[in-house]
This record gives structure tokens, sequence and C-alpha cells, in this order.
């Protein structure tokens, strides 16, 4: 199966792991509508819905930036709204767009708080929302949220509890919905198993780490394959990007790493875990 004319509606796709599933998209053939705040240029964050927007064209896609934040319900309206005036229709939403804030209770402030549930939990719930009417007249509908499998270990919560909040919030959009519109909309999350390296990344941990993280590539391919899956064989999952890839065929993962061969920060949320080695705080 092919995105070839499918119309992709991602949030938060100016750079990092949103940019790369556009971009792996836009290969096929495919429409993305990109919804992200940034428009203007950011010394410390590069790349703009406008820059991410040409390079999905050429990389063989059509896009339609719309400047958008996902905490304005009237903003999502109108991105959709522009979307489904310029494609027809959307069948695809990649619920990506996320905020992080690794502090503790009594250093979380309110604004913080409000932050990552607004566009992590909030957000999502009514992007999803806005995009259904639109999802519902697709004929392989899919809806996939960047979020991890949700692991009630305790020390997942301990030290960012704001945070895992927000974040298994979408996770929870996933497991509600998917049952909710079974038969009829596919909806999975998906999560790296390991750190991947990102400009939001190095400003969250350092440069230094880059060469313990993988390429954000690895996410592109993984949501590639969920993608291209009929809607009613993968439903309801917390997917994993490297068994994706393994069950797209890639048996290469080294491909993906900035540096094969030396060892990989496992992610958030994995019990597997193991942070002895970050030279930075993550």
């Amino acid at each position: 199966m092919s995105l070839k004319g499918k119309t992709i509606f991602i949030t938060g796709a100016s750079r990092g792991i949103g940019k790369e599933i556009a971009l792996r998209a836009a290969k096929d053939g495919a429409n993305i509508i990109i919804a992200a705040k940034t428009s203007d240029p950011n010394p410390k964050l590069p790349g703009t819905i406008f820059s991410a927007a040409k390079e999905i064209e050429a990389a063989g896609g059509k896009c339609l930036p719309c400047v958008c934040d996902i905490r304005s319900e009237q903003q999502i309206e109108d991105a959709v709204r522009k979307g489904v005036e310029r494609f027809g229709g959307i069948d695809i939403l990649i619920n990506n767009a996320s905020a992080i804030n690794l502090t503790g209770t009594l250093d979380t402030t309110s604004k913080k708080f409000d932050l990552m549930m607004g566009i992590n939990t909030r957000g999502t719930f009514l992007t999803t929302q806005k995009c259904l009417p639109y999802l519902l007249k697709s004929s392989n509908p899919h809806v996939l949220n960047i979020s991890p499998p949700l692991n009630m270990n305790k020390r997942w919560f301990k030290g960012h509890t704001a945070y895992t909040m927000a974040k298994y919030g979408m996770s929870m959009c996933v497991l509600g919905m998917a049952e909710e519109y079974k038969g009829t909309i596919a909806f999975n999350a998906l999560w790296p198993k390991t750190a991947i390296y990102t400009a939001a990344m190095s400003m969250l941990s350092g440069p230094e780490v880059k060469d313990d993280c993988r390429k954000p590539e690895i996410m592109a391919d993984a949501a590639y394959w969920i993608l291209t899956q009929p809607q009613a064989s993968v439903n309801g999952n917390f997917f994993i990007d490297e068994e994706c890839v393994r069950r797209a065929g890639i048996t290469n993962l080294d491909q993906y790493a900035y540096k094969p061969g030396h060892p990989l920060i496992i992610d958030f949320f994995l019990d597997e875990a193991d942070y002895s080695n970050i030279k930075a705080k993550l």
C-alpha cells in the first residue's frame, strides 16, 4: 500500500520526528498539512513550517503549512478547514506536537503544567476531534499519536509527574478511541526504543549525547509501516519503532545510529532503560 494521494494532517512538523515522517510520506506523493507554531526562524530551534514545506515538496509531496497553536480550538478548526479546502479531505492524523518539562512537583510552575497538558493531552484530543468527521470518510483512516506505552511503573512518575501525566494523556486517547472507533479508524501510538537526537533533544541534554541516540528516520520508517497497513489490522497498539521497522523487513538498524556500535540510551517509559552512561542530565 502506498501513501500516494493520501492527505496527512501532522501537528508540530516544522522539525524533528514530525518533519521526518512528513518527508517519508512525501516520497510517495502524499499531501501534507503542517499544523505548527513556528512561522519565524528561531535561533535555538532551526526550521519553520515554511522551510519544512519546501523540503516536503522537494521530496515529492504537496504541502500546506498552517500556523497553528493546538492549544487554540479555533486555530485547529481553521487549519483543518484550510486543509480540507486544499486537498478535499483528511486520511491520516499524526499527533506529534508535544511539550516537555522534566521537573518535580515543587519546581513545576502552573504555566509549565498548563503548557504540557494543553499541548500534549488537550491538544491531541481536540485535534483528533476536529479531524474525525473527515477521517470517517476515508477509505483507510489512521490516527497515530507519538506517545509511549502506558507503563504504570512508579519510576516513570517520580521526578516528573506532570510531564508523565500529560504524555500519558496522549496514550489514553489511543486506548479509548481505538475501542470507540474500532472497525472504522485505526488508532495507534508509536514510541522510540532509544532516544532520538533532534534539535529539541540537543536543547534538553546537550550535543554531547548525539552519539548515544538514533536518527529520527527510524521513527519515520516505523510510522510509514503502520500507516500503510489496513486500518482493521493495526488498531489499538502501542508500537515501538524497532518492532515496526523489523516488520517492514528492515534488519540493519545501524543505519539509524549516529555512531554505529555505540551504546544507545533507552528512551523514557521503557523499563529496560539505563541512564548510567548519560553525560548530561535528561
